[in-house]
């Protein structure tokens, strides 16, 4: 038998040890840290927390709208399979619409992507949802374009969207110029689905306790 921890609890108890010791949670508000916890698990590299990004009402924000049953808004399915729905507490729904019908042929109509063109068959008054992205700078950038023409922002946005091309482009832009949306981003490449539903799965854990 090989030598190693088997016990669940154990396995959480030292990995978030281990967390505690090498990341500088100083520079984030206390509400934050279960955030920055969570995020640094995910992918397995403490010096991520570096360059997370969020405003100041983030966290008061997003949990409000998940209190006030907001739809959870996602850009792939696979954030919305990562969601633990069980800490969902007041039933939230979520939707993607990456998959509609209608998606390809307004994508082909717009000469953009799915990602992007799954946008438009969101509400256009955002301020009852969640937005999570994970996925794709374009539903990012598409997303953004919308505001500034003058679309209802949501209620908050978690916008990790992963890859080389426009994701730390996108990042950057929701991160500077769109302060007054109560969100939280991760600077750079690094991105991802599983790291973008960790979010929403450790605020809804904090209210459901």
């Amino acid at each position: 038998m090989f030598d190693y921890v088997r016990d669940p609890d154990e396995i959480y108890r030292l990995s978030f040890e281990t967390i505690a010791k090498e990341v500088d949670f100083s520079r984030f508000e206390p509400t934050m840290w279960p955030v920055v916890r969570r995020l640094v698990h995910t992918c397995g590299l403490t010096e991520v927390a570096n360059s997370i990004r969020a405003t100041s009402d983030f966290v008061s924000a997003f949990s409000t709208a998940i209190n006030s049953k907001a739809t959870i808004l996602t850009d792939c399915e696979a954030v919305a399979a990562s969601i633990t729905k069980r800490f969902l507490n007041c039933g939230n729904k979520i939707v993607c619409t990456l998959n509609n019908s209608g998606t390809p042929d307004l994508a082909r109509k717009l000469g953009t992507t799915r990602s992007a063109a799954a946008v438009e068959f969101w509400p256009q008054d955002l301020s009852r949802c969640v937005v999570v992205i994970g996925n794709a700078p374009t539903t990012l950038f598409h997303l953004l374009e919308n505001v500034e023409k003058g679309q209802k922002p949501p209620a908050a946005i978690v916008g990790m969207p992963v890859g080389f091309v426009g994701a730390a482009e996108s990042k950057e832009l929701l991160a500077t110029r769109f302060q007054s949306i109560p969100h939280v981003t991760i600077l750079g490449r690094v991105g991802g689905s599983p790291m973008a539903a960790s979010v929403v799965n450790a605020l809804a854990l904090e209210l459901s306790k």
